[in-house]
């Protein structure tokens, strides 16, 4: 009797196990790559003569890109599996860093870095791995599964940080962006250990009960996960922002050269930490509660990272702190849709939400740019990214995470 149980239940546990692996290393390599672009910006000024808010415009494109591709990209891993939409992205991702390292004009970085670049991340990043994992992990373990992977993947920044920085000081611009497209057509073969058609056992017809319109029609009458979208969107301007400008912030405020690419590599160290923590806070808490909380904390601490002096150490513990609530809110906000939706059409919702965070990247990282340009100081953006912080707070606590016990949404993964 327990040999037979042992056999059952060790396939389910491996398989579960080397999804969330696969996840995690794809998701390393595509969002380690990409929060590297801020190291760009002054070499593409100085080596090649581009205004800074032409390049903050290519590498905000690539945000707004992405979360417009985000629904079209989850909603065909919802219907046809990961493997062939993991591959297209990362290898069109792998194009927009190639052609961004040979760009001799500002419109070729922007076809780069911002269009080819935002439909690889789109393919290749949350909306595509974390309903993989969601589907083949029990829903109890799935906020823990979803915060392994988000945590795995912050692997991606600590490494990928100074790795850019080390090339690009010793070999220049285009020898760091084409190790990186090489680093991304690696992890393309992956996907496949994520199509999780062959493993879920539900029916195939079941996912085409309901139409995805009508989905999507009942997620936007829902009241709570109107105010997740609406909060989401804070989350991706504060992190465009932050990680779009922090090194040239820190320049302007002569800190030593270089601890701009270290505090970008501790967010990524402690955000292994954060993530996984958000994911097992929101295991055994509210999943809105953790939220709301973690924006709150966010704030204060750029709000207190702005006023008080600079110096190696405040950067230090704003970027451990930061790192903390880095990407926290990626598997709670997921999760969270997961809860009230099920996981049938998990991409295309998560997607949907995912567009308004999408939203706001681009106008942190862009509105950095150009308000630098306008008055010479990010003031104005600190300044917003603490107000916008604050009421994102206001806005995750009163959500009703109240299960909808809609057949045709609600598909768990069997044996799981």
């Amino acid at each position: 009797m327990s040999t037979a149980s042992s056999k059952r239940f060790a396939p389910a546990f491996n398989h579960t196990t080397l999804v969330i692996l696969a996840a995690a290393l794809i998701l390393s390599a595509a969002m380690g790559i990409r929060q590297t672009f801020g190291l760009f910006i002054g070499p593409f000024s100085f080596d090649r003569g581009l205004p800074v808010t032409l390049i903050a415009f290519a590498i905000a494109l690539h945000n707004l890109v992405w979360g417009f591709a985000q629904p079209f990209a989850g909603a065909a891993a919802d219907r046809y599996g990961s493997a062939p939409v993991v591959a297209f992205g990362a290898t069109t991702f792998a194009a927009g860093l190639t052609l961004s390292a040979v760009a001799p004009s500002g419109p070729l970085l922007i076809v780069g870095m911002g269009l080819l670049v935002g439909i690889g991340v789109s393919c290749t990043t949350f909306g595509v791995v974390l309903p993989a994992v969601g589907r083949v992990a029990s829903p109890e373990k799935r906020s823990m599964a979803m915060g392994l992977v988000s945590a795995g993947g912050s692997a991606g920044q600590v490494l990928m940080v100074p790795l850019v920085q080390g090339i690009r000081l010793n070999a220049g611009i285009a020898t760091s962006l084409f190790v990186l497209a090489f680093l991304m057509l690696m992890v393309a073969p992956l996907g496949m250990i994520l199509d999780r058609r062959a493993h879920t056992g539900a029916p195939r017809q079941e996912a085409l009960a309901t139409p995805l319109r009508e989905v999507l029609a009942q997620a936007a009458r829902h009241r709570g996960y109107r105010l997740l979208t609406i909060g989401f969107f804070t989350c991706g301007f504060q992190l465009a922002f932050i990680a779009t400008h922090l090194p040239g912030y820190l320049s302007l405020c002569h800190m030593p050269l270089g601890l701009g690419a270290t505090a970008l590599a501790l967010i990524g160290l402690f955000n292994m930490i954060g993530s996984w923590a958000c994911g097992w806070l929101g295991g055994r808490f509210r999943q809105h509660y953790v939220l709301g909380w973690l924006y709150l904390i966010r704030s204060v601490t750029i709000g207190a990272f702005f006023v008080l002096p600079k110096s190696a150490m405040t950067v230090v513990l704003f970027a451990a702190v930061m790192g903390l609530t880095w990407l926290g809110t990626v598997p709670l906000t997921s999760g969270l849709v997961a809860k009230v939706f099920g996981t049938r059409h998990l991409g295309s919702l998560f997607g949907v939400c995912f567009l308004s965070h999408q939203i706001g990247s681009f106008l942190g990282a862009w509105l950095g740019g150009v308000v630098f340009d306008m008055t010479g100081s990010y003031s104005l953006l600190w300044q917003a990214t603490v107000a916008s912080g604050l009421v994102a707070a206001l806005l995750h606590f009163p959500i009703d995470d109240t299960a909808l016990h809609t057949p045709a949404l609600q598909s768990e993964p069997a044996g799981a």
